[in-house]
Formats: C-alpha cells, sequence, structure tokens
C-alpha cells in the first residue's frame, strides 16, 4: 500500500480509528509459492498503553479453513482494515481556474495494515477465553455465560475451531482525505459529501473533517499545509 507523507497517520491516531471497528482480511502467504490466502473475519484488537511493543489482535477461525495450511508454512501475516470510503467525482476536485470535467477524481479512505507474526491457538481453555473476549465485545448488551470446555451449550463446539493471537510487528496506517491539498478545499468537499449522502459518504466525511481540523490547530491556530 502506498502511503504520501501527508497521508500517513499518526500513532494515536490509528489506534483509536482501529479500536472502534472489528472486521478485516487476514492475508497469509500460499505454501510452495501458492496464492495468498485471504480471509474476511471479525476480530478483536488489544492495544497496549504505549507505543511499544504489546498490540495484538485476537480471532478465531473454523479448523477447515485452509488459511492454517499457509501459516503454518509462514507465521507472518497481515490483517487489513478498511473503511471510510467514498468516491469523489473530479469536478469537486477542480481548481478554480479549471474546467469542472476536468477535475481528477479520486476515492477517499482510510485503511490499516497490520504486520503481524500468527499464533494458533488450540488449548481448549485459552480458545474458550479468547471467544469469551470477543463475545464481551460483539454482543455487550447480551447475557452471556462463560465458555467451559466441554460443557453445553458451547464448550463441545471447541473442537471445530482454532484460535489464533496476531502479535502486531508493524502498522501501516494511511488516511487518504487530500491533506495535501488546502483546508478550505476540504472543507468545501466535505459539504459536498454532506448534500450527495450516499451510504458511506458520512464515515468519509468525519474523517475528512477531523483530519482538516487537525491541521487547523497547528502552531499558533494555523492550518498546516503540505
Amino acid at each position: 500500500m502506498l502511503i504520501n507523507p501527508w497521508d500517513r497517520g499518526a500513532d494515536d491516531e490509528w489506534r483509536a480509528w482501529l479500536s472502534a471497528r472489528d472486521f478485516g482480511v487476514l492475508a497469509a502467504n500460499g505454501p510452495d509459492g501458492a496464492a495468498p490466502v485471504l480471509v474476511p473475519t471479525q476480530f478483536l484488537y488489544v492495544g497496549s498503553a504505549g507505543a511499544g511493543g504489546g498490540d495484538e489482535v485476537l480471532l478465531h477461525l473454523a479448523r477447515p479453513n485452509p488459511v492454517w495450511a499457509a501459516i503454518e508454512a509462514n507465521p507472518r501475516v497481515t490483517l487489513a482494515v478498511t473503511d471510510d470510503y467514498a468516491f469523489v467525482p473530479g469536478p469537486w476536485r477542480a481548481p478554480a481556474d479549471t474546467p469542472p470535467e476536468d477535475g481528477v477524481p479520486t476515492t477517499y479512505y482510510a485503511s490499516v495494515h497490520l504486520v503481524c507474526t500468527a499464533e494458533p491457538v488450540d488449548d481448549p481453555a485459552a480458545k474458550a477465553a479468547l471467544l469469551d473476549r470477543q463475545t464481551a465485545r460483539m454482543q455487550p448488551d447480551v447475557p452471556h455465560r462463560p465458555i467451559v470446555p466441554g460443557e453445553p451449550p458451547f464448550g463441545r463446539m471447541l473442537s471445530a475451531i482454532r484460535g489464533l493471537r496476531l502479535r502486531i510487528e508493524e502498522v501501516r496506517p494511511k488516511f487518504k482525505y487530500d491533506d495535501k491539498k488546502t483546508t478550505d478545499f476540504q472543507t468545501a468537499v466535505a459539504e459536498q459529501l454532506r448534500l450527495r449522502d450516499r451510504p458511506a459518504d458520512p464515515g468519509a466525511r468525519t474523517q475528512l473533517l477531523r483530519r482538516r481540523d487537525v491541521r487547523l490547530a497547528g502552531p499558533e491556530g494555523c492550518p498546516v499545509e503540505h
């Protein structure tokens, strides 16, 4: 993924963004030169207090999933999480002295790629604890009894899945919202997104305005232009 300097997310930025999301695509290299295995999956991001090590992702997958063979061949994997995207038509981006039809379109999006070392979790008690943590995140308002290996209703199903712990080694965060242009330009595009109001537009608009406001809050309140 290309990340231009003006699109790179700050450490606290990607952490906050990722903490509010729980679905991505896990990519593992196939064994013996096979094509990479891509698995859409729910996940739980567990962040550490500091910027150093300790961040990890927890998830589980069906035992027959082909990703396990890929992980055994090479435990270095990537989890890609992408959201808050919107297509931006060319006329919205045309300079003032340029005909609208000559404007260059683009797509706004946020994407965080986590490069990790994958560690399968097969111990029944450890799998149960992992599932309990995911369930608490995904359905906090639903009564849930702890999963006990071997006991109903879910303990007897543990053999059908494997847990997976991803230890994060590198983060590649991208927030592509035209930060190379002026803050006035970003404000104008945000208004266009508000007026168009397609299903994905509010999320993109929120990120666009958040990035704009960070720039406006530069030294002495002056916009930080790139």
